[in-house]
């Protein structure tokens, strides 16, 4: 079982979070203060740490920075202080979401979520940058496009939507997938941005002859990438 770890003084809350977290098939390690976190971060591995900011002696911060001295483990703050130059500060030592109470034990699980699709869209970027289907090329590695040969200039989001959707053809992706695989989960838009992204992104891969294959809007769903007979190369 993947192992999450909860580190938070107020052992009530942590009970509840605790509760939410073993239902999505965790194995659940609890701390009650900084240092125990960073001991048991030391003696196991993690999938995912829950870090409470405001902790007797090593605080939250401090247990971030000891971390990501060794690990890139996903790692979300919670905190009663919601100072935006707090936030500002969880993220800039490597938190990679933050999270303020009062906040509902379904919140944190769907933030998350919302990371853990995040670095697995990343990981697959990563592990796979380049991708062919008839005369459309994508290279993550150079963030380029091109259709028959001519390159087709795109912002990094309607990059990243093209690739998604071209990497998962024929999968249907709702709005809500594309908002919060791309945007994240505490992103302050709506569905109508994803709307617009792919608006611009067809405008532009219209410019080229593309047969073989296109962008289809399904109906009360979402979006797919169609490939007209089902015969690709990769």
């Amino acid at each position: 079982m993947p192992n999450v770890l909860i580190a938070d003084d107020n052992m009530e809350i942590a009970s509840v979070i605790k509760e939410y977290v073993q239902r999505e098939g965790y194995n659940v390690f609890y701390a009650p203060d900084g240092e125990k976190a960073v001991e048991l971060f030391k003696n196991e591995e993690f999938d995912m740490i829950l870090l409470d900011v405001i902790m007797p002696g090593m605080d939250g911060f401090q247990v971030c920075r000891e971390i990501r001295k060794q690990s890139n483990v996903p790692i979300i703050m919670i905190t009663s202080r919601g100072d935006d130059y707090e936030k500002i500060m969880g993220l800039g030592i490597g938190a990679d979401d933050y999270v303020v109470k009062p906040c509902s034990p379904g919140e944190i699980i769907a933030r998350m979520r919302a990371v853990l699709r995040r670095i697995y869209f990343d990981n697959n970027t990563a592990e796979k940058k380049k991708l062919k289907i008839y005369n459309l090329e994508i290279d993550m590695e150079n963030f380029s496009v091109s259709v028959g040969g001519n390159k087709a200039i795109l912002t990094k989001k309607e990059l990243e939507i093209l690739w998604v959707l071209a990497q998962n053809r024929e999968k249907v992706f709702t709005r809500e997938n594309l908002l919060n695989s791309l945007w994240g989960y505490d992103y302050y838009g709506d569905c109508r941005t994803v709307d617009s992204h792919i608006k611009r992104l067809r405008a532009k891969l219209d410019r080229f002859d593309h047969q073989k294959w296109n962008i289809k809007t399904i109906w009360g769903m979402g979006y797919k990438f169609e490939v007209k007979d089902n015969e690709s190369e990769c």
